[in-house]
């Protein structure tokens, strides 16, 4: 019988070694994927093809977050049906900046995208009572996961309805970056922002996020930290 590659006598080097770590531990790698994103936003944002490497970034966080998906009880099928379609609406609305349907569609389905992607993570997570450290890098995955694709709902909400989120700058478009800031702190709870929803759409988008975060913390992080201590205790 094939021995795992954790069993081995000896642990497998370079290409073997990080393979085997995106077999145990996709979860590791997606949370990577979202915070190298976040760092790289200020760098690419304001130049004229960094919409373009968003747009790279986004493909390679969908295929891996289907990826991750497939190993969770979630339906693979309907994460491609959904990860499709938004990628590419996703490069049109790049190609076609001034077509606000294909702009809203493209970032409305990024959000459902990202939030069943969460939602296969979290069924992941209560999927038993052994608590292994993937599922650990699970709620980071998660919540990282939770945190774009609120954010992509912000960005379809003030495509279609412009002037729906305030900041230090005054009302109008936000970047994305200004959105994710917003949506960070929204769903943290923190609550340490300069941008403000001030349209019903965005505010009651807000509420639900904000809504999130705490029954985040309170049912699946409170979840594992009991398990892993119980499981310490025995």
């Amino acid at each position: 019988m094939t021995k795992a590659w954790y069993e081995l006598d000896s642990r497998p080097t370079g290409a073997r070694y990080w393979a085997a770590v995106v077999r145990k531990q996709p979860s590791a790698i997606l949370v990577g994927i979202q915070l190298f994103a976040i760092v790289l936003l200020p760098w690419v944002e304001s130049e004229n093809w960094g919409r373009a490497v968003i747009t790279s970034l986004s493909l390679f966080a969908v295929t891996f977050g289907i990826w991750v998906v497939r190993s969770t009880p979630a339906l693979t099928w309907l994460a491609l049906l959904i990860g499709f379609p938004a990628f590419v609406l996703e490069v049109w609305s790049v190609v076609d900046r001034s077509n606000v349907p294909v702009t809203f569609a493209a970032h409305l389905l990024l959000a459902i995208f990202y939030m069943y992607v969460a939602y296969g993570l979290v069924a992941y997570m209560f999927a038993d009572t052994w608590v292994t450290k993937d599922e650990l890098f699970a709620v980071g995955a998660a919540f990282t996961v939770l945190l774009f694709g609120f954010t992509y709902l912000f960005v379809a909400i003030q495509t279609l309805e412009p002037g729906s989120f305030d900041g230090h700058t005054g009302v109008g478009q936000k970047s994305f970056l200004e959105l994710l800031y917003f949506s960070a702190a929204n769903l943290t709870s923190v609550g340490l922002s300069d941008v403000t929803a001030i349209e019903p759409h965005a505010r009651a988008a807000t509420i639900i996020e904000q809504l999130g975060g705490v029954l985040y913390v309170a049912m699946v992080i409170s979840r594992l930290v009991a398990l892993t201590v119980s499981r310490a205790r025995h």
